[in-house]
């Protein structure tokens, strides 16, 4: 693939540029490769952070290099590419607001891949086609396995998870985190992130109260080991989850990949739920896009 290109993506002309620089140097996936992952898989990326203000992860060194969070647009952003203004989260930013940008279409979601923005992370909540704030439509529960526990441990409390949700009539959703852990997602009527907050403390509580051997709620880092923290905290208005779909600046270019159950429940192995581009593209080709009920427009309230 020749190092610069100019395409024309959707009626919109797109100047790429270091598309032969490795960014993944253990396996030598490229720029141009990471470009091609996102454009290939835009189909079942895109409903799922369309209207989702977006927090990059950027890293034009490559995976071995410095990268940054990046949520204002950045300087030289094009015109057509939508921003939403909204108060800057926490207290820890210089700024009062920041200009969020939201991929909503295939050269926006092109226009960040050659930004190397290798990972993009979504709140659970959405804006309107003015840049109103609606309330949150997913809940999260993110597994976090403490050595030596692995994403085989984190299969074990994705269960419990699943089965207390059923509990409450909610429909949960597995995927890999592509890193070390898992996530679970159910779709929700819309609810403040208060709520959301709330409900998923107590159910991470109740988890661990009931299964003290294997699960935290707590966030201290010391009482994780051996056991999977189970993280309520994402569901925190100012916060943000790895998209689904979305790369991850691992050692290698795997992938948030979206799970069956059967696989969840039959996983004895970390490298049973470790995925890299490829195998995720192939998996779509295969099953579709197993997170898809998430976009339903009817959901449950929550309890």
């Amino acid at each position: 693939m020749a190092t610069k290109s100019t395409v024309e993506v959707d009626g919109r002309r797109l100047a790429l540029s270091n598309l032969d620089k490795v960014l993944y140097p253990e396996t030598g996936f490229t720029k141009g490769e990471v470009i091609d992952y996102y454009a290939r898989i835009a189909s079942v990326l895109l409903p799922h952070i369309a209207g989702r203000p977006m927090s990059f992860k950027r890293f034009p060194d490559g995976v071995e290099g410095q990268g940054f969070f990046a949520k204002n647009a950045p300087r030289g952003t094009p015109e057509w590419v939508r921003t939403v203004r909204l108060p800057a989260p926490g207290s820890s930013m210089d700024r009062e607001t920041v200009d969020y940008v939201v991929i909503d279409d295939l050269p926006t979601l092109i226009w960040a891949a050659n930004l190397a923005a290798l990972e993009m992370h979504v709140p659970q909540w959405t804006v309107g086609p003015r840049g109103a704030v609606r309330e949150a439509d997913l809940i999260v529960f993110d597994l976090d396995p403490g050595a030596p526990a692995t994403i085989v441990e984190c299969s074990r409390v994705a269960v419990m998870v699943r089965d207390a949700l059923a509990a409450d009539g909610l429909s949960a959703y597995p995927k890999t985190s592509g890193s070390k852990g898992m996530q679970v997602y159910a779709a929700v009527k819309p609810v403040s992130s208060e709520r959301t907050s709330h409900y998923a403390h107590e159910l991470a509580k109740r988890l661990e109260s009931e299964h003290p051997d294997l699960v935290v709620s707590r966030m201290t880092k010391d009482l994780r080991g051996g056991k999977v923290f189970v993280d309520w905290s994402q569901n925190n208005g100012a916060k943000t989850t790895v998209a689904p779909y979305s790369l991850r600046a691992r050692p290698k270019h795997s992938v948030s990949t979206p799970l069956t159950w059967d696989e969840v429940t039959g996983c004895r192995r970390p490298e049973h739920l470790q995925f890299l581009a490829g195998d995720t593209l192939d998996r779509v080709e295969k099953h579709g896009d197993l997170f898809e009920p998430l976009l339903a427009k009817k959901r449950p309230p929550l309890p």
